[in-house]
């Protein structure tokens, strides 16, 4: 949730009010997210507790559209950090990689990490940020997305991720750019996603949607319109005016000081937006009281929106956000088990990874696939792997050629047509195909 903006540079780049209701302390070992040997690991000593300050919101500037002399990338696309940025993300404030999400304007998002940070955290930050990019054909607003990703590269856009967690203690969170903190990043298969406990709530969606929101759709009331969505804006205006004013966000009454110091910020529509989107995606599915983000919005899970905030329900729906995860999710190398796409009460992280269509697993565990109605495509590890179906073996297509397995479902609505490469097993209510074999 916005509560402070950081940084001469940023303009309007906003943080996380990680907790609302209660002070929560917190001290634990924080294991990396991330399972390969190249990903770094760090122990921080975690204290969590809610800023009570504000600075007011101004207008993102235009700047120049530069994209940085390009420093050889590693096989994730991550490099050192360009020269160009260096003088101010720097190594005594512990800054060491960089990637970019380019724009079609010959510009770049820029995504700066400091040392503490792993690898598949880089990679799942720029995997978000290119899926709210990602054009959604056919969709009021969303259907040619490069106006937006334009306008965020020319407002000077800047991801941060930060070591540790928005304590106050960290020396770059107020250099300019959006922070997003170790400690608040999951990545799917890694045990924080797994639990999902909320000790590590994953704020990735809520903080890069503030990105994309403040620095490209576009803010009103504001001096000039910076943006690219005006339109879109004024539908999100009208749904956060609707939802406060009848009491479906932001309503409980020790949540009043917050609301009145992000009206004077100018930040309610970006706060609704995004308690609306994590409820959209299942990142609140799990969470053990009544209502999502923190109790403090009224809708839990997708199905809830439709009927407790049909508004809320109305700017996701073929609006601009895609109904699943674009993105193909790096499972972490230290999942053991089946990772399973579809949902399961059982499985709280499923009430998220249900959205997910795309999938690689990483490391050597012999780990499995339980797909999901999405036309999936599952990319295997060095371990053996095993996908699971729903049905039958008779109730599929199989073929194999160029180095992929393609398994379709003969059934509507139930498992799609699947991809797959480097899988060894495939696994259906009555029988098990060794690829091998085909």
């Amino acid at each position: 949730m916005t509560l402070m903006n950081k940084g001469p540079l940023a303009n309007g780049f906003t943080t996380s009010f990680t907790k609302v209701a209660l002070a929560i302390v917190i001290s634990s070992t924080l294991v990396a997210c991330g399972g390969s040997s190249s990903d770094k690991k760090t122990t921080v000593e975690e204290t969590v507790t809610p800023p009570v300050t504000t600075t007011p919101t101004t207008t993102p500037t235009t700047t120049p559209t530069t994209t940085p002399t390009n420093p050889a990338s590693n096989d994730l696309g991550i490099s050192v950090v360009p020269d160009e940025l260096k003088n101010t993300y720097s190594a005594a404030l512990k800054f060491d990689r960089y990637t970019k999400v380019d724009t079609p304007n010959g510009g770049a998002i820029h995504i700066i990490a400091q040392n503490e940070i792993t690898d598949n955290q880089i990679v799942r930050a720029r995997s978000i940020l290119e899926h709210f990019l990602k054009d959604f054909p056919g969709s009021e607003y969303g259907a040619d997305k490069s106006e937006v990703a334009n306008k965020m590269a020319e407002n000077g856009a800047i991801l941060l991720l930060l070591n540790g967690v928005d304590d106050g203690s960290n020396a770059a969170e107020n250099i300019g750019g959006q922070p997003l903190y170790y400690g608040e990043m999951q990545v799917e298969g890694h045990s924080w996603y797994i639990t999902q406990n909320y000790d590590h709530r994953d704020a990735s969606f809520e903080e890069i949607l503030h990105l994309v929101h403040d620095y490209g759709i576009g803010l009103d009331q504001e001096a000039k319109f910076t943006g690219a969505l005006p339109k879109f804006q004024a539908d999100i205006r009208a749904a956060q005016v609707t939802a406060l004013s009848g009491q479906l966000w932001a309503w409980p009454a020790d949540m009043a000081d917050w609301v009145a110091e992000i009206t004077a910020d100018n930040s309610l529509t970006q706060e609704y937006l995004a308690a609306v989107v994590d409820s959209y995606y299942g990142l609140w599915g799990a969470f053990t009281g009544k209502y999502g983000m923190w109790g403090m919005y009224v809708a839990k899970t997708r199905s809830d929106m439709a009927e407790k905030d049909p508004q809320g329900a109305a700017i996701m729906a073929n609006q601009f956000f895609h109904p699943y995860l674009t993105y193909n999710a790096r499972i972490d190398a230290s999942f053991v088990g089946a990772f399973s796409l579809t949902f399961k009460q059982s499985l709280s992280y499923t009430n998220h990874a249900q959205y997910l269509k795309d999938v690689t697993l990483t490391g050597s565990n012999d780990s499995n696939v339980v797909v999901n109605q999405f036309d999936n495509n599952i990319t295997g590890n060095a371990g053996v792997n095993t996908v699971i179906f729903s049905g039958q073996a008779a109730q599929y297509q199989i073929t194999s050629e160029n180095g992929a397995v393609k398994v379709q479902d003969l059934q509507d609505e139930r498992d799609g047509m699947n991809t797959l490469v480097g899988i060894e097993k495939l696994q259906f209510s009555d029988s098990i195909i060794e690829v091998s074999s085909l």
